[in-house]
């Protein structure tokens, strides 16, 4: 485990955020640059078949070294980071023994990780934390994951009396717009099943995830000079509150467990047009398409009072609830869970609030539930990972490997 601290500490210093908006795949040049960093240190440890795609993605397979067949299982984490906040400079510090109190994270601008607002750090008293610097988020989301993907990868090649089946290995650009599985290759990544590393803390173990959808709302105003505006000015920033005032109060912030949500993330504007994007997440298929209707509902009612073609809504499905493809294969969750008892983890099986690759891809034809890798508090200035909790991971995935060879 001694490789895995600077393999994220690494990782996590190469710029991937995501863009929606340059219309390619990698989004970004970062997700390139580490895509190739992958590709070679995977080289290095001596897998012989390493792929890197036209479109940026990363496949490597290990071979059986068994005289049996046993299923090939796959492996998965993203190397982008949320659009949410810079990953630019990524400054990351270590918490030795963490004390259970106060963590300055940036004393110049006062940015401190309290467990008195984030209730959960209380949990890791004793325990080697690392944390941004307050200026931009961390990029365990999902460089843990990668990190702790290539620290098992290391560890089977160098042990050659570790018996394994077949095992491949996938990292993936864009998760964070939804555009993780858009060019993955199923065919040729040919694993009978597979386990994305995506998860949070310790013992998370999901199979089921919010239905999700990317809104677009844009509002065509008309700007005259506010002196003779009477009867004539259409303020578009104006028309987009009143658009978000006939939305529910269900937010992020106000929901829970399986309660979906409508999630402002951007706004532009200025009183001649105003572009808002909005996320919506719903476990259960008939309030999903009810939250989407009602995006187009408001838009309809107000195009009744100020003019057709006033608003404009583009909805795009993002990615759908996995449960339904994974509950036939319900050993895949039954053996994760088994490894993680095996290696001395509580396993909390949850829904996902959020997705993974592993949702689009299950419904793809490889069913692929989801794993802890130890970090919280993701997309922000506030995310933190425990190392102790990323070791744990390797051994889920070293003991995920062993329980399918029995």
């Amino acid at each position: 485990m001694s490789n895995l601290l600077e393999k994220f500490l690494r990782y996590v210093k190469v710029e991937t955020k995501s863009d929606e908006n340059t219309g390619t795949t990698p989004s970004t040049k970062g997700q390139w640059d580490l895509a190739k960093i992958l590709v070679d240190e995977l080289k290095a440890m001596g897998v012989e078949d390493v792929t890197l795609s036209e479109y940026g993605y990363v496949y490597a397979s290990i071979p059986s070294n068994m005289d049996k067949e046993v299923p090939t299982i796959g492996f998965i984490s993203h190397m982008d980071t949320s659009p949410d906040m810079t990953g630019e400079n990524v400054n990351p510090q270590i918490v030795k023994n963490y004390d259970g109190e106060d963590i300055v994270l940036n004393k110049e601008l006062k940015v401190v990780l309290s467990p008195k607002q984030f209730p959960e750090l209380s949990s890791y008293k004793g325990k080697t934390l690392i944390t941004t610097d307050g200026i931009t988020l961390l990029g365990a989301d999902d460089k843990a994951g990668v990190s702790e993907i290539m620290t098992a990868v290391e560890y089977i090649m160098t042990h050659p009396e570790f018996k394994h089946g077949n095992i491949k290995i996938g990292f993936t650009p864009d998760e964070e717009i939804g555009e993780g599985a858009d060019h993955f290759d199923v065919e040729f990544f040919n694993a009978d099943l597979a386990y994305t590393m995506d998860g949070g803390p310790e013992g998370e173990l999901e199979c089921e995830n919010f239905n999700a959808s990317g809104v677009k709302v844009k509002i065509n105003g008309r700007n005259v000079h506010p002196g003779s505006a009477k009867n004539k000015m259409i303020n578009s920033m104006l028309i987009a509150n009143e658009y978000l005032n006939n939305l529910p109060e269900e937010t992020p912030s106000n929901t829970e467990g399986y309660e979906g949500f409508y999630h402002l993330i951007d706004i532009k504007g200025e009183v001649e047009e105003t572009v808002m994007s909005f996320i919506i997440r719903d476990f259960f298929n008939d309030s999903f398409e009810a939250r989407n209707n009602k995006m187009e509902e408001i838009a309809a009612k107000l195009n009744e009072k100020y003019g057709q073609g006033t608003l404009e809504v583009t909805i795009k499905e993002q990615y759908k609830n996995m449960k339904e493809k994974i509950e036939p294969v319900w050993y895949v969750v039954e053996n994760a869970k088994k490894a993680m008892e095996e290696v001395g983890v509580i396993p909390e099986i949850k829904p996902i609030r959020g997705g993974t690759d592993g949702a689009r891809l299950s419904f793809m034809g490889l069913p692929t539930p989801n794993i802890f890798t130890g970090g919280e508090n993701y997309h922000g200035k506030y995310e933190f990972a425990c190392l102790e909790t990323m070791e744990k991971a390797v051994e889920v995935i070293l003991k995920i490997v062993e329980v399918y060879t029995r």
